[in-house]
């Protein structure tokens, strides 16, 4: 009776056994791949092909999966020292947008597409700004943009992977270099207030002889505007008023003072 109990014990053991055994196997068979990633499948070694989204069946101690990921990465290009091609020494970094498009190049091709990347990134940004001038670097950045990200996504093309974007965040200049500019900017700043006064003045100048010939023309005019000063002046606080006498007027005097006299 007791060797039944063993034999039972030890039927039931290697049932259990083996349903552990058949756990173990499914669990390394059955791999989950997320809808944003893909599964790069090698068969011993050899490439055998791209699975994914959703559950993937692979053999057991034969297959190995690597996971990659087709989400947009931001990557950050840490400050360079570059001289630009006027000798002036800057400091610039970047940020480069780009995503996998083939997951098999991207780890067939390259051993770490990420590391890579960086490093391509940073060597064409000094390329770049180096054979630019400070003037083109501070106002055409648009058009350098442009060009690192063609060169970029143009070299990391064979890995598979597609550069979006690529910006220029920030550029340090020396101080010595922001006091120039600070300096130029202010002297354009008094040229422009410079031109605008003095086309002020011509502008003034052309209204006043305007007015001069108007006044030339007809007499009235003159009067008038005498008028006018009368009440601007009376319009003040003044303790005393002079009133100039028309030129006209001591004419019409002058006239009665030469006729008694002959």
């Amino acid at each position: 009776m007791i060797g039944e109990l063993l034999n039972a014990l030890f039927s039931m053991g290697g049932y259990v056994g083996g349903l552990l055994i058949l756990v173990i196997i499914l669990a390394t068979a059955l791999r989950i791949v997320p809808e944003y990633q893909r599964g790069v499948v090698f068969r011993l070694g050899r490439f055998v092909s791209v699975k994914g989204p959703g559950l993937v069946i692979i053999i057991p101690f034969i297959d190995k999966l690597y996971r990659v990921d087709l989400r947009v990465v931001t990557l950050d290009v840490p400050y360079q020292e570059v001289i630009t091609r006027d000798n002036v020494p800057v400091k610039v970094n970047a940020v480069v947008y780009f995503r996998v498009l083939d997951p098999a190049k991207s780890i067939i091709e390259v051993e770490n597409y990420i590391m890579a990347t960086s490093q391509l990134s940073q060597t064409t940004l000094r390329s770049v700004v180096g054979r630019a001038e400070l003037d083109e670097v501070l106002s055409a950045r648009d058009k350098i943009n442009l060009e690192l990200q063609q060169i970029i996504d143009e070299r990391t093309d064979p890995w598979g992977i597609k550069v979006s974007a690529v910006e220029v965040k920030e550029l340090e200049l020396p101080e010595g270099m922001k006091r120039a500019m600070a300096r130029q900017a202010e002297a354009e700043r008094e040229r422009r207030a410079k031109i605008i006064a003095a086309e002020g003045e011509l502008q003034a100048a052309e209204k006043l002889t305007e007015a001069a010939r108007m006044m030339e023309a007809s007499t009235i005019t003159i009067q008038l505007r005498y008028l006018q000063t009368l009440r601007e002046i009376a319009a003040e606080n003044n303790s005393t008023t002079v009133f100039p006498i028309p030129i006209e007027i001591l004419k019409a005097f002058t006239a009665k003072d030469i006729g008694e006299k002959q």
